[in-house]
Protein backbone atom coordinates (compact mmCIF):
# COMPACT_ATOMS: atom_id res chain seq x y z
CA UNK A 1 0.00 0.00 0.00
CA UNK A 2 2.60 2.42 0.74
CA UNK A 3 4.47 1.46 -2.70
CA UNK A 4 1.52 2.79 -4.12
CA UNK A 5 1.15 5.70 -2.58
CA UNK A 6 4.91 6.36 -3.22
CA UNK A 7 4.41 5.53 -6.45
CA UNK A 8 1.56 8.00 -6.85
CA UNK A 9 3.33 10.81 -5.68
CA UNK A 10 6.54 10.52 -7.73
CA UNK A 11 3.91 10.56 -10.62
CA UNK A 12 2.09 13.55 -10.00
CA UNK A 13 5.46 15.32 -9.14
CA UNK A 14 7.26 13.70 -12.50
CA UNK A 15 4.01 15.16 -14.63
CA UNK A 16 4.03 18.75 -12.83
CA UNK A 17 7.99 18.83 -13.59
CA UNK A 18 6.83 17.88 -17.49
CA UNK A 19 4.30 20.45 -17.24
CA UNK A 20 6.64 23.00 -16.72
CA UNK A 21 9.09 22.21 -19.35
CA UNK A 22 8.62 24.03 -22.75
CA UNK A 23 10.04 23.34 -25.79
CA UNK A 24 12.32 25.72 -26.66
CA UNK A 25 14.17 27.20 -30.64
CA UNK A 26 17.82 27.60 -30.17
CA UNK A 27 18.79 31.06 -31.72
CA UNK A 28 22.68 33.24 -31.36
CA UNK A 29 22.25 37.35 -30.54
CA UNK A 30 24.33 38.78 -33.20
CA UNK A 31 23.73 42.30 -32.32
CA UNK A 32 22.34 45.21 -30.39
CA UNK A 33 21.51 48.79 -31.37
CA UNK A 34 19.75 51.46 -29.78
CA UNK A 35 16.90 52.38 -31.59
CA UNK A 36 14.14 55.58 -31.50
CA UNK A 37 11.20 54.17 -29.35
CA UNK A 38 9.17 57.83 -28.93
CA UNK A 39 10.44 60.96 -26.99
CA UNK A 40 9.32 61.91 -23.16
CA UNK A 41 7.84 65.64 -22.92
CA UNK A 42 8.76 67.14 -19.20
CA UNK A 43 7.16 70.35 -19.15
CA UNK A 44 6.54 72.73 -16.60
CA UNK A 45 4.76 76.02 -15.73
CA UNK A 46 6.37 79.30 -13.84
CA UNK A 47 5.35 81.05 -11.20
CA UNK A 48 5.15 84.58 -13.01
CA UNK A 49 3.18 83.19 -15.85
CA UNK A 50 0.65 81.61 -13.06
CA UNK A 51 0.72 85.23 -11.62
CA UNK A 52 0.25 87.38 -15.28
CA UNK A 53 -1.60 84.91 -16.81
CA UNK A 54 0.87 84.40 -19.84
CA UNK A 55 0.70 80.64 -19.40
CA UNK A 56 4.87 80.23 -20.70
CA UNK A 57 5.89 76.82 -19.87
CA UNK A 58 8.97 75.75 -20.23
CA UNK A 59 9.47 72.32 -22.26
CA UNK A 60 12.27 69.61 -22.67
CA UNK A 61 11.38 67.28 -25.18
CA UNK A 62 14.29 64.44 -25.05
CA UNK A 63 14.32 61.40 -26.99
CA UNK A 64 14.49 57.82 -26.05
CA UNK A 65 16.05 54.90 -26.70
CA UNK A 66 15.41 51.02 -26.64
CA UNK A 67 17.72 47.92 -26.81
CA UNK A 68 16.73 46.12 -30.32
CA UNK A 69 18.61 42.83 -30.54
CA UNK A 70 18.93 40.64 -33.46
CA UNK A 71 18.44 37.23 -32.96
CA UNK A 72 19.36 34.52 -35.50
CA UNK A 73 17.40 30.89 -35.32
CA UNK A 74 17.74 28.48 -37.62
CA UNK A 75 15.57 29.89 -40.48
CA UNK A 76 14.28 33.80 -39.48
CA UNK A 77 15.82 36.72 -38.11
CA UNK A 78 14.16 38.10 -35.33
CA UNK A 79 14.23 41.97 -34.30
CA UNK A 80 13.59 42.01 -31.05
CA UNK A 81 12.79 44.82 -27.96
CA UNK A 82 12.21 44.19 -24.42
CA UNK A 83 9.20 44.55 -22.79
CA UNK A 84 10.48 45.95 -19.72
CA UNK A 85 11.54 49.36 -20.85
CA UNK A 86 12.62 50.70 -17.62
CA UNK A 87 14.46 47.54 -16.32
CA UNK A 88 16.16 46.25 -19.60
CA UNK A 89 18.66 43.37 -18.99
CA UNK A 90 22.14 43.52 -21.27
CA UNK A 91 22.29 40.16 -22.93
CA UNK A 92 25.23 38.88 -24.02
CA UNK A 93 25.90 39.29 -27.82
CA UNK A 94 27.50 35.87 -29.52
CA UNK A 95 25.77 33.16 -27.40
CA UNK A 96 23.14 31.01 -27.50
CA UNK A 97 19.98 32.23 -26.55
CA UNK A 98 16.60 29.91 -25.63
CA UNK A 99 13.29 31.01 -27.01
CA UNK A 100 9.89 30.14 -27.96
CA UNK A 101 6.82 31.94 -28.75
CA UNK A 102 4.00 32.79 -26.67
CA UNK A 103 0.74 34.53 -27.83
CA UNK A 104 2.20 37.86 -29.19
CA UNK A 105 5.29 37.35 -26.89
CA UNK A 106 8.93 35.91 -27.29
CA UNK A 107 10.06 34.53 -24.23
CA UNK A 108 13.65 34.60 -24.06
CA UNK A 109 16.53 32.96 -21.62
CA UNK A 110 20.14 32.85 -21.99
CA UNK A 111 21.88 29.71 -19.63
CA UNK A 112 25.23 31.54 -19.91
CA UNK A 113 23.43 34.31 -18.06
CA UNK A 114 21.46 33.56 -15.76
CA UNK A 115 18.93 30.99 -17.59
CA UNK A 116 15.62 33.47 -16.35
CA UNK A 117 12.77 33.84 -18.83
CA UNK A 118 12.66 37.62 -20.05
CA UNK A 119 9.39 38.57 -22.58
CA UNK A 120 10.21 40.67 -25.37
CA UNK A 121 8.29 41.91 -28.28
CA UNK A 122 8.81 40.70 -31.70
CA UNK A 123 9.87 44.02 -33.77
CA UNK A 124 10.45 42.00 -37.26
CA UNK A 125 11.06 38.59 -38.89
CA UNK A 126 12.89 38.38 -41.60
CA UNK A 127 13.62 34.63 -43.35
CA UNK A 128 17.32 33.68 -43.49
CA UNK A 129 19.32 34.28 -46.82
CA UNK A 130 21.98 31.93 -46.79
CA UNK A 131 20.94 28.63 -47.78
CA UNK A 132 23.79 26.17 -46.11
CA UNK A 133 19.94 24.95 -43.86
CA UNK A 134 18.19 24.92 -47.42
CA UNK A 135 20.52 22.56 -48.42
CA UNK A 136 19.81 19.99 -45.78
CA UNK A 137 15.52 20.06 -46.14
CA UNK A 138 14.59 18.40 -49.55
CA UNK A 139 13.24 20.81 -52.26
CA UNK A 140 11.50 20.61 -55.39
CA UNK A 141 12.27 23.75 -58.26
CA UNK A 142 9.09 23.16 -60.86
CA UNK A 143 8.46 24.97 -64.00
CA UNK A 144 12.16 26.47 -64.01
CA UNK A 145 12.36 27.34 -67.46
CA UNK A 146 16.05 27.63 -68.14
CA UNK A 147 16.39 28.39 -72.52
CA UNK A 148 14.54 25.91 -73.94
CA UNK A 149 14.50 23.23 -71.57
CA UNK A 150 12.32 22.73 -68.56
CA UNK A 151 14.39 21.68 -64.77
CA UNK A 152 13.46 19.95 -62.48
CA UNK A 153 15.63 20.08 -59.13
CA UNK A 154 16.65 17.21 -56.81
CA UNK A 155 18.81 16.79 -53.91
CA UNK A 156 21.76 15.02 -56.13
CA UNK A 157 22.14 15.57 -60.24
CA UNK A 158 19.87 17.77 -62.01
CA UNK A 159 17.28 16.25 -64.04
CA UNK A 160 16.45 18.21 -67.22
CA UNK A 161 14.13 17.73 -69.87
CA UNK A 162 13.86 19.27 -73.57
CA UNK A 163 10.51 20.80 -74.56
Amino acid sequence: MKAMKFAGICLLLASFTAAKEHDYQKGTLLRMDSSSCGSQEKGSKTVAGEILGTDSQNRKTKELLCQEYILQADHVIYRIRPIDDKHPVLLPIGEVAQFRINKDKLILRVPELNNKEREYIVVSMTPREDKSWQAQVPFFVLNSVLGNSLCVQIPGPVVSHSK
